[in-house]
């Protein structure tokens, strides 16, 4: 299965940006991107996504997660193939473990109001969460996308987290704007007040 070159560089390059957004470090996390309608790419297993090359690019089919060309795909190749299953409106999903929201995916709690920011309301929405499962397991794939159906990024407790979108810049966005709210929650502590409910509300209606 041959992807288009400009694909390719389009897919290394947004892999590329999640290390300068410091949303990644050294192999953690992956990215996939719907790239016809049964099929999608996908980096491979144990890659440094700020140093990927388009040899490093795996691809899978949707339907049954048939490996179809490229190397050994990241081992949680499943959560992307279930949210592509769940969601025809996305084209890109993204797993990353940035420090601060990590931060909060290792709460004792994950009843938290992430509204601090007006970029969480107005460009993420409410924040979906499963509870542990053996990474790369079925088990924790079928949660995430469970949660997906009603959710643009979802928290994994102990984990990381995953967010979807219809482009490389709206989960790149997604990500760094999650980041900075786990960043002032955990920083501000206490001291945080979140936006309102009439706030919130008005933003999700613009």
């Amino acid at each position: 299965m041959n992807v288009e070159a400009s694909t390719l560089v389009e897919f290394v390059n947004a892999c590329h940006r999640l290390e300068t957004e410091g949303l990644i470090r050294c192999s953690s996390g992956n990215m996939s991107c719907r790239i016809a309608e049964d099929q999608f790419m996908i980096s491979m297993t144990r890659v440094w996504l700020g140093q990927i090359t388009d040899e490093e690019v795996a691809v899978l089919r949707v339907s049954d997660g048939a490996h179809l060309s490229g190397p050994k795909p990241s081992s949680e190749w499943r959560i992307h193939q279930g949210i592509f299953q769940q969601r025809d409106d996305v084209s890109v999903v993204l797993h990353w473990h940035s420090a601060y929201a990590t931060i909060m995916a290792c709460r004792n709690t994950m009843n938290v109001n992430y509204n601090v920011i007006p970029e969480i309301p107005y460009y993420i929405g409410p924040i979906g969460s499963v509870a542990y499962h053996l990474p790369g397991s079925e088990e924790l794939a079928d949660q995430i996308a469970n949660r997906m159906k009603d959710h643009e990024l979802v928290l994994m407790q102990n984990h990381g987290e995953v967010t979807v979108g219809t482009s490389y810049e709206e989960v790149v966005q997604r990500a760094v704007f999650f980041e900075l709210a786990c960043r002032i929650i955990v920083v501000g502590g206490e001291n945080i007040a979140p936006l309102s409910d009439d706030q919130t509300e008005t933003l999700t209606m613009l």
